[in-house]
């Protein structure tokens, strides 16, 4: 009986620690998704329902998703027109609509909080059209093929045209178009600002809130530095570790081993691009009262 019981939580977990995928493949069938995760620095998560799932390089994403990062976080998206949409730390944005009909990738995003950027892609294989709208916050922006940046914050909404055109429509407001780069828009408060135009030295701020940052935990598909937060003994012991991981936004798996004659029950986060990626996450763990008690080893 404690073998098939063993077994039987085995099996649980390790369905759990492929949790994104195994969502992936079963909402695949109902409603494509239309979004990959390509990079992740750190931790974040996506609420599916009433599922909290953490993100990492690979994760399928779909309409009704909330995507969430974490302090010090970044993430980067494909998605299916071949656009990249990035996120920076302590950020929320909800697919309200994603979905391809008639030969159109029709998109609505609304970002609650956060720094975000659009890069249109060249749409390669995908051979339809765009229609893309991104609500920041309480302000409406309708994309035409372009590249912008905007943010959502207590004190403001701001969106700021890199290159193309957006329409960007205040709230109580007629549209208005940004089309010259660098120019921004911002409600400030319940403020409507005139249309400016930020300096070099001002847009490589906000720019850098949304770039992920060289050895700061950078996770990304190819990547082969891992991190082994333990190796218990008991399985119970190692599903709390891993359970507590992925609560706090960590991609945690567990791997069986054998240890000589005995089996053991890895808990791995893989996937870092480097060495110090690897060591930036450990140095973020142990710096958390609830994880510092544990030993690390990197590796690949």
């Amino acid at each position: 009986m404690r073998m098939s019981i063993g077994c039987a939580l085995l099996a649980m977990t390790l369905l759990a620690s492929g949790g994104a995928a195994a969502q992936t493949a079963a909402g695949s069938k109902a409603a494509p998704a239309l979004a990959t995760v390509e990079l992740v620095q750190l931790s974040a998560t996506v609420e599916r329902g009433k599922q909290l799932v953490p993100l990492g390089p690979g994760t399928e994403l779909r309409e009704g998703d909330r995507l969430n990062t974490g302090a010090q976080s970044r993430l980067l998206l494909k998605l299916a027109d071949g656009s990249y949409l990035s996120m920076g730390e302590k950020g929320s944005l909800f697919f309200d609509r994603m979905q391809v009909h008639d030969g159109v990738f029709d998109a609505s995003l609304f970002v609650a909080e956060g720094a975000f950027r659009f890069t249109a892609g060249i749409i390669g294989k995908f051979t339809g059209k765009r229609e893309l709208s991104v609500a920041v916050n309480n302000v409406a922006t309708s994309v035409r093929g372009t590249d912008f940046w905007g943010r959502s914050s207590p004190e403001s909404d701001i969106v700021c045209v890199i290159e193309g055109k957006v329409e960007v429509t205040p709230p109580g407001e007629q549209p208005f178009a940004l089309d010259e780069p660098l120019t921004y828009y911002m409600l400030e408060g319940k403020v409507s600002r005139p249309v400016a135009r930020a300096s070099v030295e001002q847009f490589t701020q906000w720019a850098a809130q949304t770039a992920e940052q060289e050895g700061r935990g950078i996770a990304s598909r190819g990547g082969r530095w891992q991190i082994t937060v333990a190796s218990p003994k008991k399985f119970g012991e190692a599903f709390g570790i891993y359970d507590a991981l992925r609560r706090a936004g960590h991609a945690a798996e567990i791997v069986p081993a054998k240890a000589g004659e005995e089996r053991v029950y890895g808990v791995r986060l893989a996937n870092f691009q480097t060495e110090k990626d690897a060591k930036a996450v450990v140095d973020a763990l142990k710096g958390n009262a609830q994880f510092a008690k544990f030993q690390y080893k990197v590796g690949m």
